[in-house]
């Protein structure tokens, strides 16, 4: 049976929520930032007016005043991005209980044994050399009507792709952005995705795009209709991955909504006010970013990681990632050791870093054998006191037990990244393997 797949995409879910928040705003450019007064004065999200101002997520504050005159600065409340998020899966669910979420203002639908809830809708299907499809006009009357409800209900906006698999559907979701339904069927699908830019297609990052680009595959069709054993030649497994994805050959399902989620990696990142020229600094921002990212991976119940991922961005946003194996590991002090030993192997100064980024990957589930080390006891009586410090934080605030290194500077005491900073689930573009 062929499968409806929708993405939806929530637009400019932040300041949406703002404006819905505070009607008064409605009409006016609007840009949820980070506070001033602190080095995380960045805009993390924008309305279309301010976009087309040219406003940017990652622009300081003064920024964005300066390419839109009159813009309405507000700060981020993120429980009630929370708490719109859930009201919007649950319109969702009335439809599907095959909802997978892609950060909190994404999610998967499968409404492929749904169709019974939706009112009849005349030619359906449409009969194509002997083989039966949903017609184009039924996909986008699905999509339609998720849209319709969202807008209706809570007065935010969505942007859904209608197809036959999660990649197409995604892809379809940005074509029609913001407020719209783009449908990429069995029917159209070649018409719609081959012209394509290749960096188009999930997974594909700056260092693959140009990787791709240099074998003159500049498009997702050139892509698909590359030769196998030269793709995983070059990219490996990861090469297999990409040609399906291509290909329209994505079978991956859409989890259901009980589903516990399974992480592939958990990650952080930050982006700065002003761009990074301390040693020492960078090593601070690493811890911090490790605290998150250790406490996120004990939360998650998948046991320990044995891959380091770091990311960083320039001043000129030219960025790079590059990874590391290590021990299994759910501890801050050994995440943030390697993380800075791969910015010192990697980064020469004079530099300038605007943004970084930690994450780890390859969880064991808690299987993986202990060292001579663990076993002495060193590390778990360091993993027992990383637990404790998780609770301490739950029940009396995130500042209320520090490292050293990070209650050197006090604003950084206040950096409670894992609370504050809600992201997708990451996919790293890695350089290499130290």
């Amino acid at each position: 049976m062929e499968r409806i797949i929708i993405h939806s995409d929530l637009n400019n879910f932040y300041a949406s929520v703002e404006r819905t928040l505070h009607p008064e705003l409605s009409g006016k450019p609007v840009a949820v930032c980070g506070s001033k007064e602190e080095r995380h004065g960045i805009v993390l999200a924008k309305c279309e007016i301010a976009k087309r101002y040219g406003v940017k997520t990652g622009d300081t504050v003064w920024q964005a005043e300066r390419k839109c005159p009159g813009i309405v600065i507000v700060p981020p409340h993120f429980d009630e991005y929370m708490k719109y998020s859930r009201k919007v899966k649950a319109i969702y669910a009335r439809y599907t209980d095959l909802i997978e979420s892609y950060g909190i203002d994404e999610c998967w639908l499968d409404l492929t044994r749904s169709t019974r809830v939706f009112p009849p809708f005349a030619d359906m299907k449409v009969t194509v050399d002997g083989e039966e499809y949903f017609t184009d006009g039924y996909l986008r009357f699905l999509g339609d009507t998720v849209r319709t409800a969202v807008r209706k209900e809570l007065g935010l906006t969505v942007s859904c792709g209608v197809s036959f698999n999660k990649v197409f559907a995604k892809l379809g979701s940005d074509l029609k952005n913001p407020d719209g339904t783009s449908v990429i069927s069995k029917l159209n699908y070649k018409s719609v995705i081959n012209p394509l830019p290749v960096e188009d297609l999930l997974l594909v990052g700056k260092a693959t795009k140009e990787k791709l680009r240099g074998m003159g595959l500049t498009t997702i069709g050139r892509l698909a209709t590359a030769d196998d054993d030269t793709i995983k030649r070059i990219f490996g497994k990861f090469g297999e991955t990409l040609l399906k994805y291509a290909r329209g050959e994505d079978e991956d399902e859409v989890k259901h909504m009980d589903d516990k989620r399974e992480y592939k990696s958990i990650g952080n990142s930050c982006t700065y006010r002003e761009d990074i020229t301390d040693l020492k600094r960078i090593e601070r921002c690493i811890y911090v970013l490790a605290e998150s990212v250790a406490a996120r991976l004990r939360e998650a119940g998948q046991g320990a990681a044995d891959t380091v991922h770091l990311w960083v961005r320039y001043g000129d946003l030219s960025d790079f990632a590059v990874q590391k194996k290590v021990r299994h590991t759910v501890l801050c002090s050994e995440i943030a050791k390697h993380a800075f030993a791969l910015f010192k192997a990697n980064v020469l100064p004079p530099f300038k870093v605007r943004s970084l980024g930690v994450t780890v990957s390859g969880f064991d589930n808690g299987i993986s054998q202990m060292t001579v080390d663990e076993s002495s006891g060193n590390y778990k009586k360091l993993e027992a006191v990383e637990r404790c410090v998780d609770e301490i934080r739950k029940k009396h605030g995130y500042d209320k037990v520090q490292r050293g290194i990070i209650a050197e500077e006090p604003e950084e005491m206040k950096n409670d990244v894992k609370n504050t900073h809600l992201i997708k689930p990451a996919n790293f573009e890695d350089r290499g393997e130290e």
